[in-house]
């Protein structure tokens, strides 16, 4: 690991500031990708800025219903917190399924939504990888590539995002509350907020230099069933070869609203609203499904190894839809 400077801010202006007077800076909230990265030597950066000590940890009701989660609140506190539980399951279900409980209990809302890809041949600097160094190639592409995305993929990099976390905020249309250098404050959905690869595949955010994320809004809670499925190599401690968070409400036998985010098959945490408008005022049925899985796998491409998931992520879309459909009716 090479020198860097480390300086605790005790305000949001004097992060933004310390961040802006030293290039290389990096804020540094758990450390539970970061650190890991700089130990490796794929994450270099010249200055760590604490913000641990901001007042960022809050959960609070919003004047609409929703929920403000401050970017520093705990992944295992965010889990567990009554709100979160009774009106965003999915949220709950998908935290809890990723990483270990020291990991949750030290990682934030803000540093897993910003969490780097675990990509074999990004964690190697001894191999070409565009994430890591823009134009070097990419390792994967014919090399093993058994965990990586099948969809928003380019032929610069097929890396997939890692975050469980990131695939329920997107299903449930959380907002990212950031403020920059200069003081403005903006708000931008996951969409906006992440990028897909193309050919600039290191640029994984449209966060600007030194602008800080300092909350997630969730909008008001929407009727219909949450639930969050996770198909791993074993059963915990283990990033998703397919994850799907799901919403589904149910009117008189028809479908009424639908919402599905997918994780481990994408470049991003995954949506496609016009595979879910498909479904609805529709009777479910395993054809209905069909159509909806033909939708979203419409552009996904395999790489060899990740062939399977493809299939994988037919067949565990077709259950999910089934079990809410069904326990619904």
């Amino acid at each position: 690991m090479m020198a860097f400077d480390y300086l605790r801010a005790t305000d949001a202006r004097e992060a933004l500031d310390a961040v802006q007077a030293r290039d290389g800076a990096r804020f540094i909230a758990g450390g539970t990708n970061l650190l890991d990265l700089m130990k490796l030597g794929v994450e270099t950066p010249r200055r760590l800025v604490d913000i641990g000590a901001l007042e960022m940890g809050g959960v609070e009701e919003t004047g609409d219903g929703g929920l403000r989660i401050g970017a520093l609140v705990p992944n295992s506190d965010l889990a567990a917190h009554p709100l979160v539980r009774a009106r965003y399951p999915v949220l709950s279900r998908a935290i809890l399924a990723g990483a270990s409980g020291q990991l949750r209990n030290k990682a934030t809302t803000a540093g897993n939504l910003l969490q780097r890809t675990r990509c074999y041949f990004f964690y190697d600097p001894a191999v070409p990888c565009n994430k890591r160094a823009p134009g070097a190639g990419c390792s994967a592409i014919g090399g093993f590539n058994r965990i990586m995305a099948v969809l928003g993929t380019s032929e610069h990099c097929i890396a997939s995002h890692p975050s469980d976390m990131a695939v329920a905020m997107r299903v449930l249309d959380a907002r990212v509350q950031t403020v920059l250098p200069s003081g403005e404050q903006r708000s931008l959905t996951l969409e906006e907020l992440y990028r897909l690869p193309g050919d600039t595949p290191h640029l994984e955010t449209r966060l600007q230099a030194g602008e800080l994320i300092t909350a997630v809004v969730l909008p008001p809670p929407t009727p219909g069933r949450q639930t969050y499925r996770k198909v791993r190599d074993r059963a915990s401690y283990a990033f998703a070869l397919v994850s799907i968070a799901a919403i589904v409400e149910s009117d008189g036998g028809r479908i009424a609203r639908a919402a599905l985010a997918f994780g481990g098959v994408g470049a991003m945490p995954w949506r496609n609203r016009a595979a879910e408008e498909l479904l609805i005022g529709e009777r479910s049925s395993r054809a209905l499904f069909e159509r909806v899985a033909d939708a979203v796998l419409a552009e996904a491409t395999g790489y060899g190894e990740n062939d399977f998931k493809i299939p994988l992520l037919r067949r565990t879309l077709t259950a999910v839809l089934a079990e809410l459909t069904e326990a619904a009716a």
